[in-house]
């Protein structure tokens, strides 16, 4: 088995409890909205996604995203951008297979943000992506996902067999506050999660009912 890498970046322990997901959207006032009531329920990490090519929006969404982070005292992740990363001070960015090479990442980024990293459900994947520094790994989907229907699919017993790494776990996929308890008492850190708070008719209420899995999470800072 490769060494395991020693985390380069203390606040990587922060990742824990509810992980919230934004959706894509040119309405950058709702997605505040949303954002605004899930931070005032307890989510303290926050990822910011979208695929868009309007770096215009993208920019001016990173950098009121980042705003509100910071007055709720949570950290902002960006997906497969680190040049918005560096340009809105973000904590970090999150990699899919597909994205940038995460030595080359951290290359840009040095030791003092963030880099995630998917692993799907492969155990594997995660093991290497530990062994090069990832400060957290994640797996799923865990449930059917309306945001990715063909996604693979990962089993409880996945993050079971990953809490011999060095580093936090993250589950996605389809969770909500009904069925987000059998993954943290499997191992998970945090729970990432989309449409069961943007899709909710009251995004705090629902927010806070995955955040409430996490007791320590909520309390704030």
């Amino acid at each position: 088995m490769p060494q395991v890498t020693t985390l380069p970046n203390t606040r990587s322990r922060s990742i824990a409890g509810l992980y919230l997901l934004t959706r894509e959207t040119a309405d950058t006032v709702a997605l505040c909205t949303t954002v605004t009531a899930a931070l005032a329920a307890g989510a303290r990490l926050l990822q910011y996604r979208d695929k868009s090519m309007d770096a215009v929006r993208r920019l001016a969404q990173a950098r009121a995203l980042r705003a509100l982070c910071n007055t709720y005292g949570a950290m902002l992740i960006v997906n497969d951008d680190v040049d918005l990363v560096l340009a809105v001070a973000a904590d970090g960015v999150h990699l899919g297979e597909d994205d940038a090479p995460l030595a080359e990442a951290r290359g840009r980024l040095g030791t003092d943000r963030i880099i995630g990293v998917s692993c799907y459900n492969e155990l594997a994947r995660a093991e290497r992506a530990v062994d090069q520094g990832a400060d957290y790994i994640a797996f799923g989907a865990f449930f059917s996902s309306g945001t990715k229907p063909q996604a693979r699919v990962a089993t409880p017993q996945l993050l079971r067999d990953a809490r011999k790494f060095s580093v936090p776990i993250v589950a996605i996929g389809g969770i909500d506050a009904s069925n987000g308890h059998q993954l943290v008492e499997a191992g998970a850190n945090a729970l990432a999660v989309l449409g069961a708070v943007w899709d909710a008719p009251d995004p705090g209420s629902a927010a806070q009912a995955i955040v409430s899995l996490f007791p320590e999470s909520g309390k704030t800072s």
